[in-house]
């Protein structure tokens, strides 16, 4: 199949590019922007079926005047002293001189003797921040007005204040957020550049990448856009950077997949056109497999509850198969027009190097594999221990610079009230016949919520336009984004308040903690049906493209150790070296993304050339040696390139960026050089020929006209 398919795609290379060239521009023209499918609410991607969406839903109906975020404005005395009596009263003057500005999108302007902190040291003025979305820039721009207008408005009053919020913390920290990502966008085509270029020794080869990729990403984005507008899905507002990042790393390895055989067969003495054919033959299928085994592992995504996984998988399945088509017709195409010109100016390609370090280290894992897999394995397993450390970290403000407008105002207010006091937990009161809610009754779960675990301070109680609903806020004692408030609020604060709805009415509990404790809930829940289904359907490919029931089981072991050995290494890392509370909640999807997923290639490719050296007619110890030789370099370069991509977060000020740049970085370089550089060919030299039951994938075929032999250069 895919030696006819070479035929064609070699036969028919400017027609194959005429064709590529009309329908990108077809699609590119005709189909939305993705930013039509777009959503930033995290709450609006889980189920209903969870506590804190149903808060939220009632509270918008029974309080339609809410606002869609909230600064806090924080004022204190210059000189560190309690606020008098003239100072609260000059708070109140600069509540109503504000709101008389009539700054656009905001509303509200609540301030008065509940907003004075009990030790005097702050005082609070609420601001409601209105806008259609919560991403709106709109929001950002009415932070930062009100920042412009609150220091002519405290000049010369012995007064300062900030303005704390989630809001008002992006707006602190936009810029480096930009920086981070513009960092690593310039980073990974540098990389990819540079890393090309000192392997190839061929700039054309070294753009080829970017360039492919560059193009294929916008028939993506297209296609996802299509897709979501077909089937009424909404997308993160990050699936555009992730899908990039995934684009960068699977085009790149496919790309090197078919120049690192394609400079094999041309060395081999094939002329450029058969050395393309025989190389869609040979890693054609490799490929289709790789990119099969990462689609589902997207698509796998779909059984998740929450919603931003579910609405990722498709996005990235549409990616990889865009990237899969591309692979297989327009780089082959390319590639076998320009011929040995895709290596220029380097000659390097004529001659096979000798006594390479890929060399060296095939003859050593050939000789000693039993040595070799179990200190390879012991080093995933004792990196796997970690995981049992694991706490999630949902707090991002602690990762921010804690120099900023917002992170010290945000301290002063929590300072001065409960720590709580940012992101209030709210409780809600409703009767279940529809009935108003007497005085009693509201009066009667105020006060036994006040007395709820873990609550600071209850706020005075807000009756709705609608009779039937009443709202307490909390204020909880503990940081409210902590794994400790989390906990809190999922079982023993939910278990209080609903006990405290009198007879006749039901209590929700929502807000920000709320929120976070039902997406811990569904995350645990997704991530327990995810790994098992993916690997199972990932082992079902494997057993496919091997003919083969004993090297799938041992490969999914394998990606699942390293799995396990990325995070434990983090763990290690942020929470026992550097103290930090957790590390952040997103962090085991992120992994499968991409070293469970997209790792899987590394294995894949190393497993098929096992195979290939096998049926050459090498017996198992020798297949191993030839196999890491060959495909080594490969692995090598596609994981340093995107390993490296990843590790330059680590340069960002941003404590969730760092744990995310070097978790993929670490996995990364686990997958392509521990796991199956050394584990994968060690384990199956080891397994030998029952590597192979019950089929016959290392029997040599029979005829086959161009099949490799042993002594061949690579």
């Amino acid at each position: 199949m895919f030696e006819r398919l070479g035929r064609f795609v070699v036969g028919k290379a400017w027609w194959v590019i005429a064709g590529w060239v009309i329908a990108a521009a077809a699609i590119i023209a005709t189909t939305p922007s993705l930013s039509d499918i777009t959503s930033a609410d995290q709450e609006s991607f889980l189920p209903r079926s969870y506590e804190s969406v149903r808060a939220t839903e009632l509270g918008q109906k029974a309080f339609p005047q809410q606002a869609t975020a909230t600064a806090t404005i924080v004022v204190k005395r210059a000189d560190g002293q309690k606020l008098t009596p003239a100072d609260e009263a000059r708070v109140g003057q600069l509540a109503q001189s504000l709101k008389a500005r009539n700054i656009p999108h905001t509303s509200g302007y609540l301030t008065g003797p509940q907003a004075v902190a009990p030790d005097k040291s702050v005082q609070i003025i609420s601001v409601g921040l209105d806008a259609p979305t919560p991403d709106d820039p709109a929001l950002l721009d009415a932070v930062r007005d009100l920042r412009r207008d609150l220091g002519p408005e405290l000049a010369n009053s012995g007064l300062t204040a900030g303005v704390a919020g989630d809001v008002a913390s992006f707006v602190d920290n936009e810029d480096t957020f930009n920086q981070a990502f513009a960092v690593v966008g310039i980073a990974t085509i540098i990389l990819i550049i540079g890393l090309i270029l000192i392997i190839f020794r061929s700039p054309i080869a070294a753009v080829l990448p970017v360039v492919v990729v560059g193009v294929v990403l916008s028939i993506t984005t297209g296609l996802v856009a299509a897709a979501g507008k077909a089937f009424d899905l909404s997308v993160s507002q990050d699936v555009q950077t992730i899908l990039l990042i995934v684009l960068f790393g699977i085009g790149t390895d496919y790309i090197l997949f078919l120049l690192f055989r394609y400079r094999e067969r041309l060395r081999a003495g094939d002329d450029k056109r058969t050395a393309m054919i025989i190389s869609v033959q040979r890693v054609g299928e490799v490929i289709t497999s790789a990119a099969g085994a990462v689609i589902v592992a997207f698509l796998v995504l779909l059984l998740a509850s929450l919603g931003f996984f579910g609405s990722l998988g498709p996005a990235l399945a549409i990616a990889v198969a865009v990237m899969l088509v591309t692979s297989l017709t327009l780089i082959p195409a390319v590639v076998s027009l320009l011929g040995r010109y895709v290596f220029w100016p380097s000659k390097a390609w004529q001659r096979a190097p000798k006594a390479t370090v890929s060399h060296r280290l095939g003859t050593a894992i050939g000789r000693r594999p039993a040595l070799v897999a179990a200190a390879s394995g012991a080093l995933l397993v004792a990196l796997a221990v970690g995981v049992f450390g694991y706490k999630a970290d949902y707090d991002f403000s602690a990762g921010f610079p804690q120099d900023t407008e917002s992170a010290k105002a945000a301290k002063d207010l929590q300072r001065g009230f409960a720590a709580g006091a940012l992101a209030p937990t709210e409780t809600y009161l409703t009767t279940t016949n529809g009935s108003p809610l007497t005085e009693q009754q509201i009066t009667e779960f105020s006060a036994a919520v006040a007395k709820a675990p873990g609550v600071g301070q209850a706020q005075p109680p807000e009756r709705s336009t609608d009779p039937s609903v009443a709202r307490v806020n909390l204020l909880l004692n503990e940081n409210p984004v902590s794994n400790e408030a989390i906990t809190l609020v999922r079982e023993d604060l939910r278990r209080a308040v609903h006990a405290a709805a009198p007879p006749g009415t039901r209590a929700l509990v929502g807000g920000t903690t709320a929120i976070f404790a039902d997406i811990n809930s569904a995350n645990n829940r997704d991530l327990s049906v995810i790994l098992p289904v993916a690997a199972a359907l990932i082992a079902l490919i494997l057993a496919l493209l091997l003919r083969s029931l004993v090297a799938p089981i041992y490969l999914v072991i394998a990606v699942l150790l390293n799995f396990a050995a990325t995070l434990g290494a983090t763990v290690y890392l942020f929470q026992g070296i550097r103290g930090e509370p957790g590390v952040t909640f997103q962090l085991p999807i992120i992994l499968y993304l991409f070293v469970v997923a997209i790792g899987t290639d590394y294995n894949i490719l190393m497993i098929a050339r096992l195979r290939e050296e096998a049926r050459a007619g090498n017996e198992p110890h020798r297949a191993a040696a030839i196999g890491v030789e060959h495909a080594g370099p490969t692995v090598a370069a596609a994981g340093l390139i995107l390993a490296g991509t990843f590790a330059v977060l680590l340069l960002a000020p941003i404590s969730f960026l760092q744990q995310m740049g070097f978790a993929v970085a670490i996995g990364i370089v686990l997958s392509a050089f521990v796991m199956s550089m050394f584990f994968v060919p060690a384990l199956t030299a080891l397994i030998g020929h029952k590597a192979w039951w019950p089929g016959h994938g290392d029997a040599r075929p029979a005829t086959g006209r161009h099949a490799r032999t042993a002594d061949q250069p690579g």
